[in-house]
């Protein structure tokens, strides 16, 4: 496996291509709103590779001053369990210091929360948490 700081077209299109594959299928969300506003220029990606195939990926961007957002953590299904998730997040997160974020924070689905509950992340319901597609709690973690 390769994790790799999206940096050309086409690794992007493998960051689309697992976010499509995964969410879109499973969930029947729309093309606009898998691909949304936050995607684009000001945009990060983080992508894992099983050689020459896309298997997992996330994005993070800026909100303000030293605290960035984390989302899209999806990983192929065939490829759960190999720590993937953890593996794109953690690379988006040493990213994240590299450039002096000092605080992350998360809409995470609520049957996902456990998953960033074991990587640091820790609830904070004084937060909001984006409600769309999925029921979310807003989680966060300090860097």
């Amino acid at each position: 496996m390769k994790i790799v700081r999206v940096s050309r077209e086409c690794e992007r299109a493998g960051v689309y291509y697992v976010r499509m594959a995964t969410m879109m299928h499973k969930y029947q969300i729309p093309l606009d709103a898998e691909v949304d506003a936050h995607d684009g220029e000001n945009c990060h990606y983080i992508l894992a590779l099983d050689g020459i195939y896309p298997v997992a990926t996330c994005r993070w961007f800026e909100l303000r001053e030293g605290v960035a957002e984390i989302g899209r953590v999806v990983v192929l299904p065939e490829y759960r369990g190999k720590h993937l998730g953890q593996a794109v997040v953690a690379e988006a997160e040493k990213w994240m210091r590299e450039v002096g974020v000092k605080k992350i924070e998360i809409s995470s689905r609520v049957n996902a929360a456990s998953f960033y509950e074991k990587i640091g992340y820790r609830f904070n319901e004084s937060g909001k948490a984006h409600q769309d597609t999925f029921e979310c709690v807003y989680m966060e973690k300090e860097l």
